[in-house]
């Protein structure tokens, strides 16, 4: 299985993952790193744990928006979605209206003396 050693506040971690995930995990392992080293210089060095804590609840909270701004993008599109199939069958129902009239007309002709 593949390693991956990162280095977050100048402490060194080794990290398994899956084969084909190490670059993944390294962007993640990147992402983390730049969320600690922001905390620590603008809090200062409270401590590993505390420092991991708030990096996470910060990258939880981007995660959040992100989940959310994806939900609001997926109901417009289901709105969008929803007006073009009202929308073809608004179309097909006018078809359909004018086919049944050219019916009647002709069956009138037929039925005519």
């Amino acid at each position: 299985m593949p390693h991956l050693s990162v280095t977050i506040n100048g402490r060194s971690y080794s990290v398994a993952c899956e084969e084909g995930q190490r670059e993944h995990l390294g962007r993640l392992a990147d992402h983390l790193k730049d969320k600690v080293e922001g905390l620590a210089e603008s809090l200062g060095q409270i401590g590993d744990a505390r420092l991991m804590l708030m990096a996470g609840l910060l990258i939880s909270d981007e995660l959040s928006d992100a989940c959310e701004e994806l939900e609001v993008a997926r109901g417009a599109e289901d709105k969008v979605a929803t007006q073009n199939v009202q929308d073809q069958a608004d179309r097909m129902t006018g078809k359909l209206e004018k086919l049944a009239q050219r019916a009647e007309a002709i069956a009138a002709r037929l039925e005519a003396p």
